[in-house]
């Protein structure tokens, strides 16, 4: 099972991976009502490294991205549940817009997008290739949906 860590925390756990020769994969989103297209990305993200970092937007980014109906979900449950997949190493809870401040901090090997990007328009692009790491594109097709999960509910 993961562990949900601090920022400083986190860092110090990659610094010793990383000194045990481990690589380490980041992939990051609100997963407010976690469903399968959570799960492939995140498998198809553990598959790029021998650790994986998630990262899981806090409350507030979530309310400005999606609205203010969610999360459904408080950031501290949302990030224990992605931390009990097997696939997952790491959870770190970010307020920040972006997950940059993170990837400048941890500098990961590999920084993972689900299929809804293309290698060229991976918003942290810049960052991930200046650093040396590379981007990869993991999960199946952009199917599935919290929000459309979410509207499924309402009815």
């Amino acid at each position: 099972m993961g562990e949900v860590l601090a920022r400083a925390e986190l860092a110090d756990r990659v610094r010793r991976d990383r000194m045990r020769g481990l690589t380490c994969a980041f992939a990051n989103g609100a997963f407010d009502l976690l469903h399968v297209g959570h799960v492939r990305y995140l498998e198809g993200a553990r598959h790029q490294a021998d650790r994986l970092i998630v990262a899981v937007n806090d409350d507030e980014s979530v309310r400005r991205s999606k609205g203010l109906s969610r999360p459904i979900m408080a950031a501290l449950d949302r990030a224990e549940i992605v931390a009990a997949l097997r696939a997952v190493d790491y959870v770190v809870i970010f307020p920040e817009p972006t997950v940059a401040p993170l990837l400048e901090l941890l500098k990961p090997d590999v920084h993972c997008k689900g299929t809804d990007y293309a290698l060229d328009t991976v918003p942290e692009r810049e960052i991930v290739l200046a650093y040396g790491g590379r981007i990869a594109i993991v999960g199946d097709p952009k199917d599935h949906s919290t929000s459309e999960l979410v509207k499924r509910l309402a009815r």
